[in-house]
């Protein structure tokens, strides 16, 4: 069964956002590592720790837009 709009939708978003996690993963990444050559190590440390979680969100988002896709997921009309 082909999805409805407001599913299609909804499994639009939630690759898009999957995708901007992971570029402001990777030009935080680069900040991280001008910081640290900048001299900046505690700064790139901390940078790094927080985007350390961002694939887990990164999967967590490419999987639910997949159970979008196979019906698991709904979005109502309303």
């Amino acid at each position: 069964m082909p999805l409805t709009k407001p599913n299609q939708q909804l499994r639009r978003d939630l690759k898009e956002a999957a995708a901007l996690l992971k570029w402001s993963g990777v030009d935080l990444m680069k900040m991280a590592v001008r910081l640290s050559e900048a001299g900046f190590e505690s700064d790139a440390r901390e940078l790094l720790t927080i985007i350390s979680g961002f694939p887990d969100a990164e999967d967590k988002l490419a999987g639910y837009a997949d159970e979008v896709k196979t019906g698991r997921i709904v979005r109502d009309r309303s």
